[in-house]
């Protein structure tokens, strides 16, 4: 169930996924908050370098193997623009991250991505839970996912 905090969260990683378009960059932003409500870490997209495994999903997963306990892993809570790509979802599962709340969905990135012309991706589309078990995931937000939508038209209309 979606909470006003979960809102607060999703609001900012929206705002992250802007900021990765300002800076040419695809629209996806993250934040890892912990059970106590701190935001620990937050990044956006980074793969206009090339490196097209620079999702801040992963660094989320890269930054708490390091920096986390295994218990304060798991009741953390990873927010995020977009669902899990299979290798952030991956990720996520093998550090042992806790929920997941994302304010739009693959399926969605999918069609919108089909709908502006994009290539598909070279990787599979495949739900969260597909790729990982045991994990509470919730999404998507109708109303900031049509916000995500938006930053992704911007991105696709500017490479045309």
């Amino acid at each position: 169930m979606i909470n006003e905090i979960d809102i607060k969260h999703l609001t900012r990683c929206v705002e992250l996924a802007k900021t990765a378009l300002e800076l040419g960059d695809e629209p996806f932003g993250s934040i890892l908050v912990s059970s106590g409500g701190v935001v620990l870490f937050e990044d956006h997209n980074h793969v206009a370098s090339g490196d097209h495994t620079q999702h801040p999903e992963f660094a989320i997963a890269r930054w708490a193997a390091e920096n986390m306990t295994p218990d304060e892993r798991a009741n953390a809570t990873v927010y995020t623009s977009g669902e899990h790509c299979p290798m952030c979802a991956a990720a996520h599962g093998w550090v042992g991250l806790g929920r997941i709340v994302y304010a739009s969905s693959s399926e969605q990135l999918s069609q919108w991505l089909s709908e502006l012309g994009a290539a598909p991706s070279r990787v599979r589309n495949l739900p969260i839970q597909e790729v990982i078990r045991d994990t509470i995931i919730d999404g998507p937000v109708p109303e900031l996912a049509e916000q995500v939508h938006e930053l992704h038209r911007q991105f696709h209309s500017s490479r045309r």
